[in-house]
């Protein structure tokens, strides 16, 4: 079911709380913001409403201060950046994100709330807290899609508390692509899932093998499958405890999955270690890549593709030349034509590391929401929010 929007609302005069994703990284010691990434992922809603006439409340969590005051984790940098980034709109600093010492923004006006999580009761969803948090909102909206995954009092808890309850133009964008994609996806329609553990993807798989047509497999969970084969793996990262499970899935996906044919072992991880390819990985050696066959074969694969989905990573790619193969498969998506949907903050370095971020049609701002979503999982904060008429 679509879910109402910020654009199907009247925001005139409106006290409008949006819930961000301001948790940004902050240097040490310095309260510098080293990425600014995730306040300018949210500036379209903003200055969507503030156009629309809208009086703004912000809200967002930043770290785990645990429930507790943490000066290291206050949001007030990101009051001065967001101040900087709207020249000339008012954005004021709140003392807390609750109590009579709130002040009150006036329509074309920002306050952002400290920290939501200097409150145990925000994870707690505590109703008495989210009906606090709601005091005096008369439109509520969801613009977080990285916490969309959390039933938290500002994701869930302060919707019933509020007349109407929408999603911002990120949030939107998020549901738009991971929903094409997954429930009415232009085929073929391939999915290529990498990074370390099986455990971590079981249920993405089994999901996606529903209305895949291919699913790629690399990364170190590739290594599992393998060994549920009875191939040789040397010294590569297993998850043994998985590898009845590996084979179970195996037997389910038929000719469906496929795994890498060739592999970059090097005897250990290290920057330019030395290192082999090798179609049989041998004792002592472990494999950190996908090797150059498995790099035609899923390009192959991709470059037939409609719709692709892509989460984590076909090697340890942070540390060359074990990159090779996630650049390469970076490379095939991007030139595939196809509509793709990347999730998950290793595949987004890596499509930015490949300098192919521009040709892929939607990045997602969520890793564990979108691999919930791609699990077939409901997102509470999505749920929560009103449904279109």
């Amino acid at each position: 079911m679509a879910k109402l929007s910020i654009r199907d609302i009247d925001l005139k005069n409106k006290v409008v709380f949006i819930r961000v994703d301001f948790n940004v990284p902050l240097a040490p010691g310095t309260l510098e913001i080293t990425s600014d990434k995730r306040i300018k992922a949210s500036l379209p809603t903003i200055k969507y409403a503030l156009e629309q006439g809208a009086a703004l409340i912000l809200a967002s969590h930043l770290g785990r201060p645990k429930g507790k005051r943490n000066p290291d984790m206050t949001l007030a940098p990101v009051a001065k950046r967001l101040a900087e980034l709207l020249a000339g709109v008012k954005v004021t600093m709140a003392p807390d994100c609750i109590g009579a010492d709130i002040p009150k923004p006036a329509p074309g006006e920002i306050v952002l709330l400290e920290n939501l999580r200097f409150h145990a009761e925000e994870e707690k969803n505590d109703p008495a807290f989210a009906q606090q948090l709601a005091t005096g909102v008369e439109v509520y909206i969801n613009d977080a899609f990285g916490t969309a995954h959390r039933a938290h009092a500002s994701t869930v808890g302060m919707i019933q508390f509020c007349p109407v309850a929408g999603a911002g133009l990120l949030m939107d964008k998020e549901l738009e692509y991971l929903g094409k994609a997954t429930s009415n996806p232009e085929r073929p329609c391939i999915a290529i899932l990498g990074g370390a553990k099986v455990s971590d993807k079981i249920e993405v798989i089994s999901n996606l093998l529903k209305f895949a047509d291919r699913l790629l497999i690399g990364g170190a969970m590739a290594y599992t499958f393998l060994k549920a084969q009875s191939l040789p793996t040397g010294k590569s990262l297993v998850e043994e405890d998985k590898v009845d499970l590996a084979r179970q899935l195996l037997a389910t996906a038929g000719d469906k999955l496929m795994l890498p044919v060739d592999h970059v072992v090097a005897a250990e991880f290290a920057a330019g270690a030395p290192n082999e390819v090798v179609e049989t990985i041998p004792e002592g050696m472990m494999g950190l890549d996908i090797g150059p066959k498995t790099v035609a074969e899923f390009s192959a694969v991709i470059g037939a593709a409609k719709t692709i989905i892509w989460n984590g990573p076909m090697g340890v790619f942070e540390k060359p030349p074990f990159d090779a193969g996630t650049v390469a498969v970076a490379k095939a998506v991007a030139g595939s034509g196809a509509i793709s949907v990347v999730g998950g903050g290793d595949s987004e370095k890596a499509v930015k590391s490949a300098g192919v971020a521009d040709k892929i049609s939607h990045v997602s701002t969520g890793g564990g929401a979108s691999l919930e979503f791609l699990s077939g999982i409901e997102l509470p904060g999505v749920a929560a929010l009103n449904d279109k008429k």
